[in-house]
């Protein structure tokens, strides 16, 4: 549940990792949840909302317009209205929001991670599996790039029965379940297990909506499934609820990065025992 401590150093080990133990220099050891020890990796700069020059600042953003197009995108009667080209064509530009937010998540996490597993910090790609935050955040980038693929084969118009289940389908059911482990997994690590009720917690209230998208999501895609036979969708109507209620959650999820990214950074001062062990935390 929690990284060991090192001298001088932040040191994280295990994939169930819920927390970060910081030993300063005077030998005092602080502790940070490790979500909250990603996202403050330096002092926020700018207002909740409007810091461009932020990386929090951009993945909240990047987020929100993602989820905003997924929402508009599923709203009844718009494809009637835009056409079915442009509906798959907002889906798409969604989904390269999605991406490219995940990629600046995937990359927080990576340098968040202690210097001996990233002691250049200018890779793109790294492997850390030891880390919880790691694995969200690379299944989440992982996920969104299913999305990629399958709403910009929608975007094709003379799909065979087959290719529209191979390539449209599969990859929306793969990015949709892609999703909800990353949710899960972002979910055990602010609560550190699988249950909890911290309401004043604004990354709480963030993983839940994401956790609540993320099931949504599934549930369209189970909902959207395309025969291969006769390309008819199971439950049209119920794979754009479903879509539609995922993009609201998660575009609440994102604004809530906002205040989560100018919170004051909360540490808790302790004290090592003879042994080098930690008795107490957050």
């Amino acid at each position: 549940m929690r990284a060991r401590q090192g001298s001088g150093h932040d040191v994280i080990t295990g994939a169930g990792v819920t927390f970060v133990d910081h030993v300063r220099p005077d030998g005092t050891v602080v502790r940070w949840e490790s979500r909250h020890h990603r996202k403050h990796q330096k002092s926020a700069v700018g207002s909740t909302w409007w810091a461009p020059w932020a990386r929090g600042w951009w993945i909240a953003v990047l987020f929100a317009v993602g989820s905003l197009l997924f929402a508009l995108g599923s709203v009844p009667g718009y494809a009637s209205a835009a056409g079915a080209q442009w509906d798959a064509v907002t889906y798409f530009a969604g989904s390269l929001f999605f991406t490219s937010a995940s990629f600046l998540c995937y990359r927080e996490a990576v340098d968040a991670a202690p210097q001996p597993l990233n002691p250049a910090h200018r890779r793109f790609f790294v492997y850390q599996p030891g880390r919880i935050d790691w694995w969200a955040t690379a299944v989440q980038l992982l996920g969104t790039l299913y999305f990629n693929v399958s709403t910009g084969v929608a975007m094709a118009t003379d799909l065979s029965a087959q290719a529209a289940h191979q390539h449209m389908w599969r990859p929306d059911a793969i990015g949709s379940a892609c999703f909800l482990v990353s949710s899960a997994l972002a979910w055990y690590e602010v609560c550190h297990g699988w249950i909890a009720w911290r309401p004043r917690s604004w990354s709480w209230w963030i993983t839940l909506a994401n956790l609540i998208g993320s099931i949504a999501f599934g549930i369209s895609a189970v909902a959207g499934y395309i025969n291969p036979v006769t390309g008819q969708v199971h439950n049209a109507g119920r794979a754009n609820t479903q879509t539609l209620i995922g993009a609201v959650c998660f575009c609440i999820g994102a604004l809530l990065l906002l205040p989560e990214r100018t919170e004051q950074a909360s540490g808790h001062a302790i004290a090592p025992t003879a042994d080098g062990t930690v008795t107490s935390g957050i």
